[in-house]
């Protein structure tokens, strides 16, 4: 890493920890969230889970949930007040590189899904235990190729969105909707024919399949990582190309 990156990213780590924004919906929200929807459906394995532990259900679903409230609320408001305030154009008067900044966000997106993550896992292990880690790779792999695919969508959002506001309001509307159907809410036996329908289609579903079902040994769920390695190759690409300093 260059020292212009590594200056950038430390900046950018302190800043990030700085905001209540940060704090609220990517290391609490999944937190609380997780311990009261985790205990609401037992210990027991059950069917309707595919015989998994709901609970490690859930504590293996809400690792998913702080992919997405990183990618689609932290980081856009984050870039968005940026271009609001004309902080990108000081950074190009700067002499930052050209490709630094979009480096330095995906760097600290993963930074920031990565602490809280072990935060959730930290918290859920006394109550409801951590399942098993079956077919370590594939979880790995889901759980890494999802970080970036939202990290890039939120590098992506911030860089079209105008002002931290709307950046917020977008987030929001495309944060709760993924949240309920596709990580969070409840599982899928629970809802309608079309409530499935429109939940198998979000990213956040396929991200959640594809780093719970091997996790949980419930599937390998090939499908949906092949599916996420393409939006991640795809976001990324796309993410790069706008936020050029």
């Amino acid at each position: 890493m260059s020292s212009a990156l590594a200056r950038l990213v430390r900046a950018e780590l302190k800043l990030m920890t700085r905001d209540p924004l940060v704090l609220t919906f990517v290391f609490v929200f999944p937190v609380v969230t997780m311990l009261i929807i985790g205990g609401s459906f037992g210990t027991t394995p059950d069917p309707a889970f595919g015989g998994a532990n709901p609970s490690h259900w859930y504590v293996a679903s809400y690792l998913t949930v702080v992919i997405a409230a990183t990618g689609l609320i932290m980081m856009p408001v984050h870039l968005a007040s940026y271009r609001e305030r004309g902080v990108l154009r000081r950074f190009a008067a700067a002499g930052f590189p050209r490709w630094s900044f979009a480096i330095a966000q995906l760097v600290v997106g993963l930074i920031t899904i990565a602490v809280a993550s072990v935060l959730l896992l930290a918290v859920a292990a006394p109550v409801y235990g951590i399942p098993t880690l079956n077919g370590a790779g594939r979880v790995l792999a889901a759980f890494f190729l999802g970080a970036v695919t939202f990290v890039a969508i939120g590098v992506l959002l911030g860089s079209v969105l105008r002002s931290a506001r709307s950046a917020q309001a977008v987030g929001l509307i495309l944060f709760f909707p993924s949240f309920l159907l596709g990580a969070g809410g409840p599982p899928p036996h629970v809802m309608g024919a079309v409530l499935r329908n429109v939940a198998s289609v979000l990213p956040l579903t396929l991200v959640t399949n594809a780093v719970r079902k091997p996790w949980l040994a419930l599937g390998s769920a090939t499908g949906s990582l092949v599916v996420v390695g393409v939006l991640a190759v795809v976001c990324t690409a796309l993410a790069a190309r706008r936020s050029v300093l």
